[in-house]
């Protein structure tokens, strides 16, 4: 290993500790002094450095994903748009309003009111909702990622991407088209275990195989063989909808049976370049052959 490549680890794990730091403390206000001690920097520099490996500023990170959260409450709390405003760090409604429609492309209570509509609807039967997303059937091949397991709700799988993305980082892996997955495991429609609904899912991103991930991950191949792919437009927290159809209204309709490995996705583009609106993922469903 070169001392390049070891220098680039380095900090790597120096801007992950930041990484989960930010996580942690998201209601907080943003110290750049606290986090160049959580970087092991220079106060000086640490900001060019935490930009250079992630490719967006601190406060661009901290908006991404107060703004990712606000959206998921939207969907799956009734709190109050002026408290979400208050969470997400913004000094008056009008403001949050804003920069909620500058990035998933309509203001939060169109986006609550969107989403609830779309669940609560009756089941599709018209021929155009049954083709409401085009599905394609497509053999797919493995491909070899490192991954990062999450348990927990699946809109919270977004720390573990967070890490894997420095990670990455500091491997070199940016800079050649990298290739990013999520592979869940279990049904989030299922009853928890408990109080508790540990959903199991894996944060990937492709490796070649000159590169060994760290002790916390694994190296795994994504599910392989034949799947039906959907592709969706729109931000993570608005996946569930392509997930029901495809569930309830395509494959009973497809003469399709599912094999026994889980859904995964690989995210076609990134958060951190498109807003949340104009997001693209492919859904897999493997299938019996």
């Amino acid at each position: 290993m070169t001392m390049k490549t070891l220098t680039r680890e380095t900090y790597a794990k120096r801007i992950e500790r930041v990484a989960d730091y930010l996580i942690d403390h998201l209601d907080g206000d943003v110290d750049l002094h606290r986090l160049a001690e959580e970087a092991f920097l220079s106060p000086y520099h640490f900001h060019r450095v935490y930009h250079g490996m992630t490719g967006e500023t601190v406060a661009e990170t901290v908006r991404r994903l107060r703004l990712h959260r606000a959206a998921v409450k939207l969907i799956s709390s009734d709190i109050a748009i002026a408290t979400l405003a208050e969470e997400a760090g913004y000094g008056s409604v009008q403001a949050f309003n804003r920069a909620f429609s500058q990035n998933y492309a309509m203001p939060p209570a169109a986006y609550r009111e969107k989403q609830s509509r779309t669940a609560l609807r009756a089941p599709a039967h018209t021929s155009q909702e049954k083709n409401m997303y085009p599905v394609t059937i497509k053999e797919v091949a493995p491909v070899r990622v490192a991954a990062l397991r999450h348990e927990g709700e699946y809109m919270e799988i977004g720390a573990a991407f967070e890490r894997l993305n420095i990670w990455a980082a500091g491997q070199g892996l940016l800079d050649t088209g990298v290739r990013w997955f999520g592979i869940y495991h279990d049904d989030p429609a299922a009853p928890p275990k408990g109080n508790v609904k540990n959903l199991r899912s894996d944060a990937c991103v492709a490796i070649p195989s000159s590169v060994t991930p760290p002790d916390d991950y694994r190296t795994i191949d994504t599910p392989s063989g034949r799947c039906a792919m959907l592709v969706y437009t729109g931000p993570y927290s608005s996946l569930e909808k392509p997930y029901s159809w495809l569930f309830g209204e395509w494959l009973p309709n497809s003469g399709e049976e599912p094999a026994d490995q889980p859904c995964f996705e690989e995210y076609l583009n990134d958060a951190r370049s498109v807003p949340p609106s104009e997001l693209i993922t492919a859904i897999y469903l493997p299938l019996k052959g």
